[in-house]
């Protein structure tokens, strides 16, 4: 259950939904992640109130068509699927969206289970109530109930 954030310069529409084809697809090409394990957030900065900052770092010559993509997935990969990882990604987002490999700066963040709430205001997968945090637990001293969730109609 990854979460992407990608965030372009000036892409546009179209250019910048191509990305996330890109990310989707390498997930699911490399680390086995469902296609329909889809989290993501798109943003496209328009250089005025909002802009994206870069270097040469490395010697990595950098410009405008830079995509920042952050990823967010429980642990447990190990350093050659995550290089086959960022590699399929910098390569599907030159497929589908012409973006330089050069310009296709991925980071990838690794939690567990614990630290993630898929819906409806428990644990990491809804519904369930082993290992996710949903059972009821004693409140800390000082700390304030919290209303139960309410269906919304």
């Amino acid at each position: 259950m990854p979460f992407v954030r990608i965030d372009t310069l000036r892409a546009g529409p179209e250019r910048l939904a191509a990305p996330g084809r890109a990310v989707q697809d390498a997930l699911a090409e490399t680390i086995g992640i469902p296609p329909d394990d889809r989290f993501q957030v798109l943003v496209d900065h328009d250089g005025t109130s909002g802009t994206l900052r870069y270097d040469d770092y490395l010697g990595v010559r950098r410009d405008d068509g830079i995509a920042y993509v952050a990823i967010t997935l429980r642990s447990g990969r190990g350093p050659a699927r995550k290089r086959a990882l960022y590699r399929r990604i910098a390569e599907l987002a030159h497929a589908y969206a012409g973006t330089e490999p050069r310009n296709v700066f991925v980071v990838l963040t690794e939690n567990e289970s614990a630290d993630w709430s898929l819906g409806e205001g428990g644990g990491a997968v809804p519904g369930r109530t082993e290992d996710v945090g949903l059972r009821p637990t004693p409140m800390a001293r000082g700390a304030m109930p919290v209303p139960p969730l309410t269906s919304r109609t």
